[in-house]
């Protein structure tokens, strides 16, 4: 029952992935299975990364805007030119 459960959804695949499935020597299978734990990782670190970026961004953004307001709230302490 297990089989034809397997044989069926091999047969929904595209051409191309069956063709490349079944050119898979047994160490090409190895070193795919092998390889899949480095793949999520660099998923995992590409999305840690861009929120690191994005964070650093907006604390740059928000430094520079709070810079402004205190450099605007300074003047106001200021003598008039005479």
């Amino acid at each position: 029952m297990n089989g034809d459960k397997i044989a069926k959804q091999f047969a929904e695949l595209p051409e191309p992935t069956r063709k490349f499935l079944t050119d898979l020597t047994v160490e090409d299978a190895k070193a795919l299975e092998a390889g899949m734990p480095l793949v999520r990782a660099l998923i995992g670190f590409a999305k840690v990364s861009k929120w690191i970026i994005i964070t650093i961004l907006g604390i740059l953004g928000g430094v520079v805007l709070f810079g402004e307001s205190v450099m605007k709230i300074a003047a106001w302490f200021k003598p008039p030119p005479t």
